[in-house]
């Protein structure tokens, strides 16, 4: 692999093991400055070793990787003065306030006087909580919480930014404040290397993805190229007022009858443009349709395509597109 020039982040050939089991075999990616690329897979695909090992907290089997140009783990001193790491579980101690927590985390980071009240001033300002900084954390909702794990994480401007699944469990304002403050530090120019088994998550943080799946890299590349690699196409799923005879589809260029039970039917189109076309085949067969659901190929879809199963144990393509 051809890594991006100053590549903020680099893995090359990864594994490591625990015991007998193989959680990460011979992984391969990086992140560029002011980048998110989003670490996409199930629960036990090898995302939380991952970030432990660029963390400095683990160390590979075998592989290479470097933060901001730091080898690992041989300067692994050097690589935790410019990384930030926000885990899944908080970190936040809940009998100090907000504020308190953030300077405390501060001083953790080298971080004193004039530095450490400015620092504290930008985190609480950046995931908006100035409002409720004198308050004890134990009154905080989830979502809060979360909130100031990641300010507590980023007090230190780091240059690269370990997101372990941040939004797991809060709220609908939680999330999107949470969104924006990782979008407004890769604008700054951090290097975010972003863990989830959210689909919805990956699309609209990532510029680019990388599926892993039980230690093994499944594609890696956009949200577009891993849908075109995977030779999806769009489905409709319809029903109408009468069960449609079985060969309504016959003239309809485009267009193929994936399923079909009485007055259900599931197409597969080469592009939304045939979706008029199936709507007067259905019609000219005496089907009026009362209800019409454009399915687009999903990076779930991708992931089922490539591995199998969904990401979620309860996750299938078949579940989204009716």
């Amino acid at each position: 692999m051809l890594f991006a020039v100053r590549a903020a982040i680099t893995v090359e050939g990864i594994v490591k093991r625990y015991g007998s089991r193989v959680a990460l075999a011979g992984v391969t990616f990086d992140v560029g400055p002011g980048e998110i690329v989003g670490l996409l897979g199930p629960n036990g695909a090898g995302k939380s070793t991952m970030l432990s090992i660029l963390a400095t907290v683990l160390v590979a089997d075998a592989g290479t990787a470097t933060v901001a140009g730091h080898r690992l783990p041989v300067e692994a001193c050097a690589a935790r003065h410019v990384l930030g790491l926000v885990p899944q579980q908080t970190a936040v101690y809940p009998t100090l306030t907000a504020t308190e927590n953030l300077r405390f985390f501060a001083r953790m980071q080298g971080l004193g006087g004039t530095a450490a009240t400015e620092a504290v001033r930008r985190a609480l300002a950046l995931i908006g909580l100035e409002g409720r900084a004198d308050e004890p954390v134990w009154r905080f909702s989830g979502g809060m919480r979360r909130r100031l794990n990641l300010a507590c994480g980023v007090l230190h401007e780091p240059r690269v930014l370990l997101l372990d699944e941040p939004t797991v469990g809060v709220d609908p304002q939680s999330r999107e404040r949470i969104f924006a403050a990782v979008e407004a530090l890769a604008q700054a120019g951090a290097a975010i290397l972003y863990s989830t088994h959210d689909m919805e998550e990956a699309q609209r943080l990532a510029g680019r993805i990388v599926l892993l799946d039980r230690g093994h890299i499944a594609a890696a590349g956009t949200a577009a190229e891993l849908v075109a690699a995977a030779r999806l196409t769009p489905r409709l799923h319809l029903r109408t007022t009468r069960a449609l005879r079985g060969d309504w589809l016959a003239n309809v260029s485009g267009a193929r009858a994936l399923d079909g039970t009485g007055s259900e039917a599931l197409v597969e189109i080469t592009d939304t443009a045939g979706v008029t076309g199936v709507l007067r085949a259905a019609a000219d067969a005496g089907g009026d349709v009362l209800e019409l659901v454009l399915h687009r190929p999903s990076l779930a879809d991708v992931f089922f395509a490539l591995t199998g199963h969904g990401l979620r144990d309860d996750e299938s393509p078949a579940a989204a597109a009716r």
